[in-house]
């Protein structure tokens, strides 16, 4: 038998424990699944639990699943932009259109593949196979900086951080309508659930805090800068949308297809600031606007220009 330990985060807190291992265990039924915790092999917090217990953040998750049944993500030379690389962690700039970490349905051409081809084994594994390397993760059609784990101490300090909130994330992202001045928003988010697809701004939702500046402001859109406080699912697109001011081409939370055709949303994490806990260093990394971000300015400025 195969020992796998887990440890939940919050992207994976409020799901129950046989959807979340069906999520790491693809090959295997979610009846296989539920028949395991039915049998012992699946411990949360070194306890039993049932099918439908709810997992939540920092829950330890322990399985013993035969070697036959676990599926190994395979790498894939993948073409992939590291800007920052040290013995512990990476920090790559995650293209548009690709998934941080394969699923249910997709298990190929995602971040980790390319991770994989790179880093080999030298990669964390708190999250599972499937999510070697992976502490934090961005939707498929947003671009930009994630840090990568190279090691499980490292994994765990990240998360740490994470969690503390002392890694100042930016985003950058055009949206709908006029935005006067910078605001925060400060409305909790959780699973709609009427769409489970989505999530919403709700009572029962976990606090949620998003920081905006205005950096250049058109006639009926807005470029802004995002300070993204706490990382709930969705939380940009979701607080943006709930003001009525949806992130430019996000078909799922609000504005649908605009003028401009970019395929996905329009936006970008842009901007990593920490103090790195294993040696003290400052480290500040800032990319450039991607290229759907700078179809869409060149348009809007464009417009403005003739106007």
């Amino acid at each position: 038998m195969t020992n796998h330990i887990f440890i939940a985060d919050e992207t994976d807190a409020n799901t129950r424990i046989d959807s979340y291992l069906s999520g790491l265990f693809v090959e295997l039924s979610r009846t296989k699944i539920q028949e395991f915790i039915k049998s012992e092999k699946v411990l949360v917090n070194d306890k039993s639990c049932k099918p439908s217990q709810v997992i939540h953040t920092d829950d330890k998750i322990y399985c013993d699943f035969s070697a036959a049944d676990v599926y190994r993500i395979e790498p894939e030379n993948i073409p992939i932009e590291i800007i920052y690389e040290d013995e512990n962690i990476a920090i790559v700039n995650k293209p548009s259109g690709m998934l941080t970490h394969p699923d249910s349905k997709e298990k190929n051409n995602t971040l980790v593949n390319a991770l994989l081809a790179v880093f080999g084994d030298n990669l964390s594994d708190l999250n599972g196979g499937l999510r070697r390397g992976i502490v934090h993760r961005l939707d498929r059609n947003t671009s930009g900086l994630l840090i990568i784990a190279k090691t499980n101490y490292a994994h765990s300090e990240i998360a740490r951080m994470i969690k503390n909130r002392v890694i100042e994330k930016h985003y950058r992202t055009i949206v709908k309508g006029v935005i006067p001045q910078n605001l925060v928003i400060n409305e909790p988010i959780g699973r709609n659930k009427a769409h489970p697809n989505k999530m919403c701004v709700t009572p029962e939702g976990k606090p949620a805090v998003t920081e905006i500046s205005v950096i250049e402001q058109f006639d009926d859109a807005a470029y802004l800068d995002i300070n993204l406080i706490t990382g709930r699912t969705h939380q940009i697109r979701v607080h943006l949308s709930y003001i009525n001011h949806p992130v430019y081409n996000d078909t799922l939370y609000g504005s649908g297809k605009m003028k401009i055709k970019t395929d996905e949303q329009v936006l970008q994490s842009y901007k990593l600031k920490f103090i790195s806990p294993f040696d003290g260093k400052l480290i500040d990394i800032e990319i450039e606007p991607d290229e759907k971000i700078k179809k869409v300015l060149n348009y809007l400025r464009a417009k403005n220009t003739k106007e």
